[in-house]
């Protein structure tokens, strides 16, 4: 039955519970007064109780009376006694001292004179004021009704105050139960304290909701979910195996018509909750209940319904954040606090951290499709849980990578390779699957649950590294290696952003004439100690990490803005070779970022000059070809750097719309050398000659190489011989010192 604040709050006369007394203290220093009051008032039931008469015949005696009385209805009280504002005293200690604040006061005085103000009447809370010869017996009458009834209508929304506050306080905690057995026990428990009864019941939910295909549910299915007192051996019962007739008739009643049913000894109170599923608590009592405990019963259930309600909602968002459901096994999150609990046992048995990835799935998933690839991982799952449940912890971590918490002897790598030898069954099709695998021992890594998935990840990297089917264990000088590259990303990224990175530009010689054909743009960076990071340790960071991309389109647009302004000075006609990654080469807006920056900038695209290594080159024959011929159409020139360092393929190469070729640095060092490595040099200028291609040398530093150079034929070179990587303005004092010395 739905109940409004106004049918909780107010009762009417007819509901009021009829045990009990009302207490009045008559308080006068007039005996006659006492009996005359007695005797007028006595016999009379109002409201349902008979009246007790408590007698002082003075304030003072009146206190020690209100001290062991606290419940007293009504406070007949004259106004004079031993002084002339004893009675206004004892009223300012009842409600102030004595803090109680429902006893109505009917102030009475046999000397008008002596009418207190009304401020007083006011601030003391006084219910009536009458002078002793108004209150006849029926007045008196009249007066003490209207007094008690203020009573007891105080009385009964303080109990509602109060059952309220502990419907709260006891849906508040109730909520911080962990799962739907602790929160039934919880229900018991607050349901008895709220009542005012030892913890003697139970409480019994439906548990095989939809076995009946939409029938009514029989009594084999609902059990006993927890229980206190003397039913707690019934715990796990069904309801057709508790063997008290008066308790399962109860249940049966209650939940059949999911209504409360109260009776003299006992109530059961029926919780409905979303989704038809509703559970029944079933409690002893001793006494009926009352009408005011029974409302806020209506109240209590409401809120322990909306609670339960939230309490399987958290199950579930719990059950979400800690548990994979398509292979049946925990996440990731619930991986890691396994690990942080292993720290926090000490000498735990299980001290080795295992992932494990099923090698080249991504082409199981392209060839197969991913519901192929679903059902391995599936097998895979059920394979780890049969083989090392429960003397190791397995989760899954992520795609095709799962964990394993468990002793070192569970899980050596042979071990590990022999559980995966067997073929899976995939759709009627045995498939055999290799992993690589990166083991971690929690003494060695830390310092709590994602530290050691960390270093677990960073071995498994190492492995698959190595080739398919590999495994690699983690040590420090691993994981300090890999945190350092880190720390360096980081502050890669922190300098891009603050633009502390530069561009330096290194001067290309025409090796007959002497003539400064144009710069190759270096990228350079000068970390917050004020030392330079070379190259070769931040450029294949920014690779891995993606941020080439901007960092490729910020060198590009720099170095187009230093020719520009080398031009509008009086060096025209000169180059710019600018270095492009294969990460930037694969992006699908390359060459629209390509040709914004010709056209931000205003240089001519033949002055330009893309520089890419054999690796890009060989990323797919059509893929390169169809870029490079649009780079070309641009009027763009396209290099080959690092000639020789590769394995492409010359007949490839050959294919390729190219300008020009550049020998790497090493192959120039090793011609003053011996072996064969010293005419590497050489074969690749006569190749460059044979394509009409024309070659550039880097790295040249003595007069020998350039000798040499010039005489293979080598039509360009660059290296420290003839200038260093330069700011722009060094650079403009060096092609002013170069004119002068060869015009």
């Amino acid at each position: 039955m739905a109940l409004d604040d106004d049918e909780l709050l107010i009762l009417d006369d007819e509901e009021v519970v009829t045990s009990g007394v009302w207490k009045i203290l008559i308080v006068d220093d007039d005996e006659d007064v006492h009996i005359a009051t007695e005797h007028a008032l006595a016999g009379e039931t109002l409201l349902g109780r008979s009246l007790v008469f408590l007698h002082a015949h003075s304030a003072a005696e009146a206190r020690e009376r209100l001290q062991v009385n606290a419940d007293v209805a009504v406070i007949l009280l004259d106004v004079v006694m031993e002084t002339q504002h004893a009675g206004l005293d004892l009223v300012a200690y009842i409600r102030r001292d004595l803090e109680l604040s429902m006893p109505r006061i009917i102030l009475r005085t046999g000397q008008p004179g002596y009418a207190p103000e009304l401020t007083a009447v006011r601030d003391y809370d006084i219910n009536d004021y009458k002078t002793k010869s108004e209150l006849t017996r029926s007045k008196l009458y009249t007066t003490v009704l209207a007094a008690l009834r203020s009573f007891d209508q105080l009385r009964r929304m303080d109990a509602n105050r109060r059952g309220l506050e502990q419907i709260i306080e006891a849906c508040g905690e109730l909520l911080h139960e962990s799962g739907l057995k602790a929160f039934s026990a919880g229900v018991i428990r607050q349901l008895a304290a709220f009542i005012g009864v030892e913890s003697d019941g139970l409480l019994c939910t439906q548990v095989n909701l939809d076995r009946r295909g939409g029938k009514h549910a029989g009594d084999d299915d609902y059990i006993v979910l927890a229980a206190a007192g003397r039913y707690e051996p019934l715990i796990g019962l069904h309801l057709n195996q508790i063997d008290s007739p008066r308790v399962r008739d109860s249940l049966r009643l209650c939940l059949a018509r999911q209504q409360h049913v109260f009776e003299r000894e006992s109530q059961t109170l029926y919780f409905s909750m979303q989704g038809s599923r509703g559970f029944a608590a079933y409690i002893d009592t001793s006494r009926p209940t009352s009408v005011i405990d029974s409302r806020l019963l209506e109240v209590f259930c409401a809120n322990v319904s909306i609670c339960a309600d939230n309490i399987n909602l958290i199950n579930r968002l719990k059950d979400s954040a800690y548990f994979d459901h398509l292979v049946g096994l925990p996440n990731r999150t619930a991986f890691v606090q396994a690990v942080d609990h292993a720290y926090g046992e000490g000498a735990n048995p299980w001290d080795y951290v295992v992932l494990v990835d099923i090698d080249q799935f991504a082409e199981i998933n392209n060839a197969f499709g991913h519901e192929y690839g679903d059902h391995l991982l599936e097998a895979l799952a059920s394979r780890l849980k049969q083989r090392f449940e429960p003397d190791c912890f397995v989760a899954r971590i992520s795609g095709d990578t799962f964990g394993l918490l468990g002793a070192e002897a569970a899980l050596k790598p042979e071990y590990l390779r022999a559980v995966f030898a067997e073929p899976f069954n995939i759709n009627g099709a045995g498939h055999v699957v290799a992993i690589s695998t990166g083991i971690v021992r929690l003494t060695d890594s830390g310092p709590d649950g994602q530290g050691v998935l960390k270093d677990a990840s960073i071995a498994r990297k190492l492995a698959r590294e190595k080739s398919v089917n590999s495994d690699a264990y983690y040590a420090p000088h691993i994981g300090f290696q890999a945190k350092e590259r880190t720390r360096l990303l980081q502050q890669l990224q922190g300098a891009f952003d603050l633009d502390r990175l530069f561009a330096v530009y290194q001067p290309q010689i025409d090796m007959v004439t002497r003539r400064v054909t144009g710069f190759e743009a270096l990228m350079r960076w000068r970390n917050d100690a004020g030392e330079f990071v070379p190259p070769d340790h931040f450029i294949p960071l920014a690779e891995q990490s993606g941020l080439i991309v901007g960092m490729g389109d910020w060198i590009l647009r720099d170095a187009l803005h230093a020719l520009r302004q080398l031009a509008a000075e009086g060096w025209r006609d000169l180059t710019m070779s600018v270095n492009v990654s294969a990460v930037q080469f694969r992006m699908p807006n390359f060459l629209d970022s390509l040709r914004q920056a010709i056209a931000d900038t205003g240089v001519a695209p033949q002055l330009l000059e893309l520089e890419i290594t054999e690796s890009v080159a060989m990323m797919g024959q059509t893929v390169v070809e169809e870029t490079l011929a649009s780079i070309r159409q641009m009027g763009i020139s396209v290099a080959i750097d690092d000639f020789g360092t590769g394995f492409s393929s010359l007949s490839y190469l050959s294919n390729l719309p190219l300008d020009r070729i550049k020998i790497d640095r090493s192959f120039v060092h090793a011609m003053s050398g011996d072996g064969d490595s010293r005419r590497i040099a050489d074969l690749v200028i006569q190749l460059g000659r044979n394509l009409n291609l024309r070659v550039i040398a880097e790295g040249v530093e003595t007069e020998a190489q350039a000798s040499r150079l010039l005489e293979l034929g080598c039509h360009e070179v660059q290296g420290f011989l003839y200038g260093r990587p330069m700011d722009p303005d060094s650079l403009r004092d060096w092609l002013k010192n170069w004119k002068a010395l060869y015009g």
